[in-house]
């Protein structure tokens, strides 16, 4: 099981602070533990109870093998989301939603590859018998690809799931994974609609400080899953010697 989490830490990071009243999705009620100087204050302990359930499916997926999309493209989100993405090793977007970029993956793959064979090149000095003016053309699509989609060049298959910082922001990304039945979690602000989210973590998602939290909690959980997959993987080796060897034991006795 994951570790418990603490509500205390959660208020602390302000996960708490909802929206303005007046601009509430009435579908975030369930989340809501009241109402107080016009802004809706979410009940941490559902909060709490929700990032422990997705804990456990990322913890899964993570320990499957299988890669979780982060995405996060508003400011206050962006350099969170990829330093926590980076340090449990899952891909991230945190410029702008590629338009295709899961429906469409195929395309986004050869992009991915045009990047590739850019590096090639200059390794194996073709580029240096390029015009100026070639090279200059090779070296600005190079660093826009690198910008747009450099933290997904390790992701050679569609991801088993997606986590985003604000659904209302990342609608796009959340709509391509439901066409492809790809499950969502998410930071889900008392502004926006829980409904299409798989795994819904209702919390603050304005305020870098409570973005680091919950990703801080959601990283720990992937890192133990992956943790939980070298075991595995080292143990397998024992496993099938002691498998192969066992049926040569029974025929001495």
């Amino acid at each position: 099981m994951a570790n418990k989490i603490d509500v205390k830490e959660l208020l602390e990071a302000g996960v708490h602070f909802g929206h303005m009243t007046r601009k509430w999705d009435p579908n975030m009620a369930p989340y809501i533990y009241m109402e107080r100087n016009g802004i809706h204050i979410i009940n941490l302990y559902k909060t709490a109870a929700k990032i422990e359930e997705a804990n456990e499916a990322l913890k899964k997926i993570a320990a499957s093998g299988r890669k979780v999309l982060f995405v996060a493209t508003k400011k206050q989100a962006k350099d969170i989301v990829a330093e926590k993405a980076a340090s449990c090793n899952m891909p991230y977007i945190t410029e702008r939603w590629p338009g295709g970029m899961l429906t469409n993956f195929v395309t986004i793959r050869k992009a991915v590859k045009k990047m590739a064979s850019i590096d090639r090149m200059k390794k194996d000095g073709t580029f240096n018998t390029l015009s100026k003016k070639e090279k200059l053309q090779i070296d600005r699509l190079r660093a826009k690809l690198e910008k747009n989609l450099g933290s997904i060049a390790d992701m050679s298959r569609l991801p088993a799931a997606l986590f985003v910082v604000d659904v209302k922001a990342e609608h796009i990304a959340v709509k391509e994974a439901q066409k492809l039945n790809i499950p969502v979690f998410a930071m889900v602000d008392t502004n926006s609609d829980p409904r299409p989210i798989d795994f819904v973590i209702p919390a603050n998602d304005d305020a870098s400080k409570s973005i680091e939290k919950v990703l801080s909690l959601v990283s720990s959980a992937i890192v133990e899953g992956l943790s939980d997959r070298k075991v595995e993987k080292d143990e397998l080796p024992a496993k099938e010697v002691e498998a192969t060897e066992a049926p040569a034991t029974e025929t001495e006795a």
